[in-house]
């Protein structure tokens, strides 16, 4: 993915959100030069995965297969008794944008449609984590659905339960649209499992300086 393209991304999720009135923190917008000058708290939202993150899955089609996200606030899993058991993450879909379908193994997660258009999840039995049978029905806002063989098309204030280790995939209709959401602690390196192979994060070819570091290009 070229470092042109996650730049456009990434000011396209700040117009977003400009457009929504909500803020992030400042270190949202620091530069090389403040994560330099602010090391040990750099480093210590990077060991939380805390930041931008832009990828296209390794399809090289960012806008067909491909999601912007910030994470606004995370713990540590594996010190679960001394870190916040939660996560919270911002997510930027486009008009026909397929975030691919995966699954997570230990993270259960709500996602809440906060503004824009129309976010279309489906889901599937196959490639199943759990033990048994996959579960049937998802809860929309705590109502019941049937969960496979249809597409779940949400609408702003809306929300959805993912199912812990039920294989989901998501895009957006009629306009960009501005998600959130809620989880347990939250491991992108470790707990995603993608039904088709895919890569979760992205080779860069740096055809122009960065915007904003990703959460996993911050220096250790």
């Amino acid at each position: 993915m070229k470092r042109s393209e996650i730049n456009t991304a990434l000011r396209s999720a700040e117009a977003m959100l400009a457009h929504h009135l909500w803020a992030l923190p400042d270190w949202a917008g620091w530069d090389m030069a403040d994560v330099l000058r602010h090391r040990d708290h750099s480093r210590w939202l990077a060991e939380r995965q805390l930041g931008w993150d832009v990828t296209d899955f390794g399809s090289g089609e960012f806008a067909a297969r491909g999601l912007t996200l910030f994470c606004v606030r995370n713990g540590l899993a594996h010190l679960s008794g001394e870190e916040r058991p939660y996560a919270e993450k911002l997510l930027f879909v486009g008009v026909g944008q397929e975030t691919p379908f995966h699954a997570h193994k230990h993270k259960l997660e709500d996602i809440i449609v906060r503004g824009g258009g129309t976010l279309c999840v489906a889901f599937t039995p196959e490639g199943y984590l759990g033990t048994g049978a996959p579960p049937q029905q998802i809860r929309i806002d705590g109502a019941a659905h049937p969960a496979f063989d249809r597409i779940h098309r949400l609408r702003a204030g809306q929300s959805i339960t993912i199912p812990r280790g039920v294989q989901h995939r998501f895009w957006g209709e009629e306009a960009p649209v501005f998600v959130a959401e809620v989880s347990q602690c939250n491991d992108d390196q470790g707990d995603n499992f993608f039904l088709g192979g895919q890569g979760r994060f992205s080779e860069v070819e740096e055809d122009e300086p960065p915007y904003r570091l990703l959460w996993n290009e911050v220096p250790q």
